[in-house]
Order: structure tokens, then C-alpha cells, then sequence
């Protein structure tokens, strides 16, 4: 499969993502993989607009509004439009909903940091509250809680056009833009070579 270039307008913003990155995940930042999501959010566009989201992170109004009221100390007043807001915001709320991950069937001590990742992404897309929702769907229909990867992914009850975005959402970040951007020399990946997706 043919993959575009890195966009040029990334690299202007190279050093704020990394910078920002390091300083909310620590020097082992996932710093391709929040680049990839931002090349699937707005192609690294900072006056991207869409139906109900905008700027290089595509908040929503009310998600813009909420995450400003839970960590005005790091983000002030919502500017969805200003890169550095947005890329502050995306790598904080991204912390936020990768640390509400955990193992919902035992004896995992931890989930795999791909399925974690993929599981906290489709929360980015669609709401925490629908990821929470598929993996109790997923468990009560036999399947594993914890994997993203032919579990998880498959169950839902959402409508069809909002599944089928939803899912595809974590899989272009994770498959596809986020090796671009680690072969490119950006840092630090969740899935590669070692990890269990498809």
C-alpha cells in the first residue's frame, strides 16, 4: 500500500509536539504515534475545519470547553485553533484517557501497550463512555476485554457509520501513519514490529 509523505506543514511543528510530549510522558514519549494522530485529525492543518471539530487536533466545542475546566493550569481558555494549545491538549487528554485503561479480565496484570493505545484512541474519536461500553459488550459476548485487536474492534452497538469510523480511527494512527512518522526519525512508536495487531 502506497503511504503519502509526511505533510510539509508537520515540520513547523515538530518541536512543539516533542517538547510537549516529553514534558506530559517523559523522555519515552509515543511521539510518532501522536503525530500520526494528528496527521489523521487535520493533515497537520491548524485551521482544519470539519462538521463539529476544529484545528490540528479537531476538539469539539464541548470537549474543548471540558478539557480547558479539568486542567486549566496546563491550557487556559479552550483555543482549539492555536497549534500549541492543540497540541497540548491532544497529548493530555490522550494521557488522560490512556491512563483510565485497565484490566478488565484477570490474570492480566496490565493491557498490551498497542490494544491500550488503540482502546484510548477510539476514546479520543468516540467517547471514553462507547469504549467502556464495547469492552463490556465484548466480555458478555465471550471475547477478550483487554484486546483491541479482533475483540474489542468487532463489537459494538453504535450505528453502522459511526462503528466503522470509529474503528478505522485507532487502525490508520496505529498501522499506517505512525510507522511514517518513526521511519522518518520522530521518536518513539506504540506498535511496530513487536506488537500483537493484525
Amino acid at each position: 500500500m502506497d503511504v503519502p509523505p509526511i505533510p510539509p506543514e508537520a515540520a513547523q511543528y515538530e518541536r512543539m509536539l516533542v517538547r510537549e510530549a516529553h514534558a506530559q510522558w517523559g523522555l519515552d514519549a509515543p511521539i510518532s504515534t501522536f503525530a500520526a494522530q494528528i496527521h489523521q485529525e487535520s493533515g497537520w492543518r491548524s485551521t482544519a475545519k470539519s462538521k463539529y471539530a476544529s484545528g490540528l487536533a479537531q476538539f469539539t466545542p464541548a470537549t474543548a470547553e471540558w478539557i480547558s475546566k479539568v486542567y486549566p493550569a496546563s491550557l487556559g481558555a479552550p483555543a482549539p485553533y492555536s497549534p500549541g494549545w492543540a497540541i497540548r491538549a491532544l497529548i493530555v487528554y490522550n494521557r488522560r484517557l490512556f491512563g483510565a485503561i485497565s484490566p478488565l479480565s484477570a490474570p492480566l496484570p496490565q493491557v498490551p501497550d498497542c490494544d491500550r493505545w488503540a482502546l484510548a484512541l477510539s476514546g479520543y474519536n468516540g467517547g471514553p463512555g462507547w469504549v467502556s461500553r464495547d469492552r463490556k459488550l465484548t466480555a458478555q459476548l465471550g471475547g477478550n476485554p483487554d484486546a483491541w485487536w479482533g475483540e474489542v474492534e468487532n463489537h459494538s452497538t453504535r450505528a453502522e457509520w459511526a462503528f466503522r469510523e470509529n474503528r478505522d480511527y485507532p487502525r490508520k494512527i496505529l498501522l499506517r501513519w505512525e510507522s511514517l512518522y518513526f521511519d522518518a526519525g520522530w521518536g518513539g512508536r506504540v506498535c511496530g514490529q513487536q506488537s500483537t495487531q493484525p
